[in-house]
């Protein structure tokens, strides 16, 4: 079945109207994006500035302040009705979180561990439930950064340095929340140098295409297909479905290895990519004010 709503992946530091955090390119933060950019988005997609957002902090270790301030950034942009869910293990996740979760127009998850989001809310009913309006409800909407983003997927990656992607056995996968199949997010992507970790993972699994975002920079999916890039940044999608040649199988633990015939695109703001049909498109979709 396809999905009815939206999901929006985000790569991570996206703009809350704030300062740039240390060691960060303070180049993506020369335009107003906190008006024009990812949050504006994600409150036009899920209705509004009369939206309901329920914000899950449980990926962060300091949950309070990622709530605090997404509180403060969506009220930026005329949001009043945000609700923090701050659900820190299975023990909380409890019918109270399940019906402020059927009330809201849509979610955002933050970053943080990506294994948390999996290990607190795998095979709850209140991930059923985000599932269900999901795939049922036109309009509703779930966006992620970072590891908010990273969790999305049915394969995820939960650890893995970039020097030592291209060495099998570093990079770590295992079940995402399976909101959308074959792909692999990654978030970073160009700032933390993730190139050869996203590799290996479409190496192992080379009926996923992965995704690789940039900071301040997402993904709008439609129809668990369709991805226009959003944001200030790039996008990069790793495709292994025309591998020629991969060793991957073959050589030991610890070892490099080769592969044939794997395909890169880049896709700014405004351009798109369908993951069924495996397809760049060259012709800028309208960007939205």
């Amino acid at each position: 079945m396809t999905p009815k709503g939206k999901l929006i992946a985000i790569g991570g530091n996206e703009d809350k109207g704030k300062e740039p955090e240390a060691g960060h390119n303070t180049k993506v933060f020369s335009h107003n994006f906190i008006e024009e950019g990812i949050l504006r988005r994600v409150v036009d997609e899920m209705g509004g500035t009369s939206a309901r957002i329920a914000v899950i902090t449980s990926a962060s270790s300091i949950p309070e302040e990622v709530g605090a301030n997404y509180i403060e950034a969506f009220g930026k942009l005329g949001v009043t009705n945000v609700d923090v869910l701050d659900i820190r293990d299975r023990s909380q996740v409890k019918m109270d979180m399940i019906k402020r979760l059927s009330k809201c127009d849509g979610v955002m998850m933050s970053g943080g561990n990506q294994l948390r989001l999996t290990t607190i809310f795998g095979g709850t009913a209140f991930l059923q439930l985000m599932k269900r309006r999901y795939e049922e409800e036109a309009g509703f909407v779930i966006a992620g950064t970072s590891a908010g983003a990273m969790c999305m997927s049915s394969t995820m990656i939960y650890q893995g340095h970039s020097a030592s992607g291209l060495i099998k056995g570093g990079v770590k996968l295992t079940t995402g929340a399976s909101l959308i199949q074959d792909v692999i997010i990654d978030s970073h992507f160009v700032e933390r140098g993730r190139f050869s970790r996203l590799t290996q993972a479409v190496a192992a699994n080379p009926s996923a295409i992965g995704i690789g975002l940039g900071e301040d920079t997402g993904v709008v999916i439609t129809d668990a297909d369709m991805l226009e890039t959003i944001g200030s940044g790039q996008v990069m999608i790793f495709d292994g479905h025309d591998i020629t040649y991969s060793d991957y199988a073959d050589v030991e633990e610890g070892e490099p290895f080769s592969i044939e015939g794997m395909k890169v695109h880049i896709i700014s703001k405004g351009h798109s990519y369908s993951v069924q049909q495996k397809q760049f498109s060259a012709v800028r979709v309208p960007v939205r004010n």
